[in-house]
């Protein structure tokens, strides 16, 4: 692997690891700038792919990624601007919906086969079942239950998508990519888990972001096979 890559890759766990301990020591301004330049570090890889590898998926990809890092930032500043900490925290999650709806594009765009739509359909079943739970079990407003249908909804399709393609289209890249859709997807769940269900553990938080963190650093290194 080229060692730029590794260098970022490296720094970049760093980085989330210092977030993860600032964030918890709730100096939650240096916690923003080190998530950012966190997320910076997979965006880089992304950028890295979409200017040296010819490949039709990685302007798409690499844009979704970017607007990961947008998400990032603003889910951690709610806690700088509690006031508007809700507001902030949906437009984070708009901000994540862009970037996973790009994600979906670019895999549909790629695929092309009969076999896709099962996979859309098996992802629109089990996010209907995990979004009835949620729903049934915990307390969430309205506005977070229509984002959280959206959202939960193109990541669980997305994700089935991508298993899809490792499976039927198998590459190192395809199988990358489906590995790291499947931890940011249990990084959502173990966060709506940790977020809504009343009580919240740091031993999950450390599980939300590290699972996110991988996730999103194997989908930017796919782009480079």
């Amino acid at each position: 692997m080229n060692m730029r890559i590794v260098i970022y890759i490296t720094t970049g766990i760093i980085l989330q690891a210092l977030f993860i301990k600032t964030e918890h020591e709730e100096k939650y301004v240096a916690a923003v700038i080190l998530k950012g330049l966190a997320s910076l570090c997979f965006v880089l890889i992304g950028y890295y792919a979409f200017t040296h590898v010819n490949n039709a998926l990685t302007p798409k990809i690499f844009y979704g990624l970017a607007f990961g890092m947008l998400g990032d930032i603003l889910l951690n500043l709610r806690f700088v601007f509690r006031e508007a900490g809700q507001k902030i925290f949906l437009i984070g999650i708009l901000a994540f919906l862009i970037g996973h709806i790009l994600y979906l594009v670019a895999l549909i765009g790629a695929a092309q086969h009969v076999w896709i739509w099962y996979c859309i359909i098996i992802g629109g079943f089990i996010a209907a079942a995990l979004l009835a739970y949620i729903f049934r079990t915990m307390e969430v407003k309205k506005a977070f239950k229509i984002f959280g249908v959206f959202y939960l909804g193109a990541v669980i399709i997305m994700t089935c998508i991508a298993i899809g393609i490792a499976v039927f289209m198998p590459s190192r890249a395809s199988l990358m990519f489906a590995v790291g859709a499947v931890l940011f997807t249990l990084s959502d769940i173990v966060l709506i888990f940790n977020t809504f269900s009343g009580t919240t553990r740091f031993s999950l938080r450390i599980t939300n972001l590290s699972l996110y963190y991988l996730g999103q650093v194997l989908i930017a290194c796919s782009l480079l096979f």
